[in-house]
């Protein structure tokens, strides 16, 4: 047992709740922001901008969306997360595209739809192709030959074997929720913001398991309300704390920076998980805000959720705007902070709780 632990050590192979959960998740988020939703944003963009530029943006947005692109560069942000050696990361784009694209055919209200596991089938064969071409790297004298083959190899078995599933179950639950939450808007506006949100602010990546499940519609509205609010809400609440340096870091960055002081003091994360609560159901009852993906767990972190809403919501009235601010921004600022006075009226919150190291 020694001797295979210190294999292990050796392969740089930490089976690990951490390495593959936290940063391999985190890495695929990142490999998502470089394809699919940077495409997004290009692909709204351009929209608005007419003549050669926005036909460009056009373009540049068919690039970055396309499957195997988006399932290639996933494989590979993961392979790196594993502390992968060249080799085994590059073979690991083409074991991501496999695993992006493959699937099976379903009969779904009478017809024949081709589903595939998307990111989640990408990060359940690259995790396993990475790790095993990391066992056999630079353990022979044509290594450029055997580390490539066994990690494509496995990899390819692997998504042959279980993507199909995935896509089946992925569907299914992503459709189980977009479905309860049009018929009821309310309970699960409020259960799907607060969750998502939460997610948010913990080191995983809200962003990827949003993409895994395929949420849409007004559920995604209500994720990318839940997000915003972590966000807006943390960085208007400890503004004593962190000044304008807080207010980009957390409400452009990540309400992650928080985990630190929740950990210490968790009462903090009440205002704006209480605010979540309330944007989350205006949402889908009120402005029926949409959003799809990976957008709809980004929140305002370089404005993605925001622009996700804009790219996924067809009626683009007044209204639209006018709760795209308030669900966005407005509300999550001011609800966070009324929260967040009262609990320091009661003495429960203190300056310096929120304390950053910016």
């Amino acid at each position: 047992m020694s001797k295979f632990k210190a294999f292990l050590k050796r392969k740089n192979i930490e089976i690990s709740f951490k390495r593959y959960f936290i940063d391999a998740m985190g890495a695929m988020a990142l490999g998502l922001f470089s394809s699919l939703l940077i495409g997004t944003i290009f692909g709204t963009i351009g929209q608005y901008i007419p003549g050669s530029v926005g036909e460009f943006l056009a373009e540049c947005a068919s690039f970055a969306k396309n499957g195997y692109v988006c399932g290639a560069v996933i494989g590979v942000a993961i392979a790196n997360s594993l502390g992968s050696a060249p080799l085994v990361m590059f073979s690991s784009g083409v074991v991501g595209a496999a695993g992006y694209s493959l699937g099976s055919a379903f009969m779904i209200g009478g017809a024949e739809k081709m589903l595939t596991a998307g990111p989640a089938g990408a990060f359940v064969a690259v995790l396993i192709a990475a790790e095993l071409g990391k066992v056999v790297s630079k353990e022979t004298k044509v290594d450029i030959i055997v580390t490539p083959t066994v990690t494509i190899v496995s990899g390819l078995l692997v998504a042959k074997l279980v993507c199909s599933p995935i896509a089946w179950a992925m569907y299914y639950l992503g459709d189980f929720i977009n479905t309860a939450t049009v018929l009821q808007p309310f309970v699960m506006g409020i259960i799907i913001s607060v969750v998502v949100g939460i997610i948010l602010t913990l080191p995983i990546s809200s962003a990827a398991i949003c993409a895994m499940i395929g949420i849409s519609g007004i559920a995604g509205g209500a994720a990318a309300a839940g997000c915003c609010a972590q966000m807006v809400g943390f960085a208007v609440i400890s503004f004593r704390e962190n000044k304008w340096g807080g207010i980009v870091a957390q409400g452009l960055g990540t309400s992650m920076l928080q985990m630190g002081n929740i950990i210490k003091k968790p009462i903090i994360w009440l205002p704006v998980t209480l605010a979540s609560a309330v944007t989350g159901p205006i949402s889908t009852m009120v402005f029926k805000l949409e959003c799809v993906g990976v957008s709809a767990g980004m929140g305002t972190c370089g404005l993605v959720g925001p622009i996700g809403i804009i790219d996924a919501t067809a009626n683009k009235d007044a209204m639209f705007w006018v709760g795209l601010a308030l669900v966005c921004v407005v509300l999550p600022a001011i609800l966070s902070v009324v929260f967040n006075e009262i609990l320091r009226k009661v003495g429960l919150i203190k300056t310096g709780d929120m304390k950053l190291d910016l």
